[in-house]
């Protein structure tokens, strides 16, 4: 069994040797593994753990994140194209400030997920399980509204005054 240190370098720098692993070891587990301004392009990680990892600044091109946990990664500032994050688990996972174009968010559940500053065109979110507590601002680029679920706003609110305070409800609930 390969250390997550020495799987890191075979993905980073012998994609083949990676792959070959990965045909014989169906319980990789890279959670919070370090590929923060990397590149990685045309590699297979289906099913992979995930959860915490740092792939902030990477660029990744055609990279197949299928039915992984990246609970919690950290993808701010990155550079995503044509990946499939189908049937994985994102919930609070960050792209903030990252550009993620022509991507695959099937069944995705993202909930939690911060989008800040994040460019999203092009990327299909209509059959994601789960957006709910995206967090987003105004600068947030989303695809268009025939790539996002029907029940999700894209629409950045300022008003918040709708918001109320526990304090304020509760006062509420018993007339004080």
């Amino acid at each position: 069994m390969k250390s997550k240190d020495e799987l890191v370098s075979l993905v980073l720098n012998n994609k083949e040797e990676f792959s070959d692993y990965f045909s014989k070891n169906s319980d990789i587990d890279l959670s919070e593994c370090d590929f923060s301004a990397c590149e990685i392009s045309d590699v297979d990680f289906s099913n992979i753990d995930f959860s915490g990892a740092n792939f902030s600044e990477c660029s990744l091109t055609n990279v197949s994140f299928t039915g992984c946990d990246l609970t919690s990664a950290n993808f701010s500032r990155a550079t995503v194209a044509e990946c499939n994050f189908a049937e994985s688990v994102l919930n609070g996972t960050d792209f903030s400030y990252s550009s993620v174009t022509y991507s695959n968010f099937t069944d995705a559940d993202m909930a939690g997920c911060v989008f800040n500053e994040a460019d999203l065109s092009d990327s299909d979110f209509s059959s994601s399980a789960n957006m709910s507590a995206c967090r987003f601002d105004e600068s947030t680029i989303w695809p268009d509204s025939d790539k996002l679920p029907e029940d999700f706003d894209s629409t950045y609110n300022y008003d918040l005054s709708s918001l109320q305070d526990e304090e304020d409800s509760r006062s509420d609930d018993f007339g004080y």
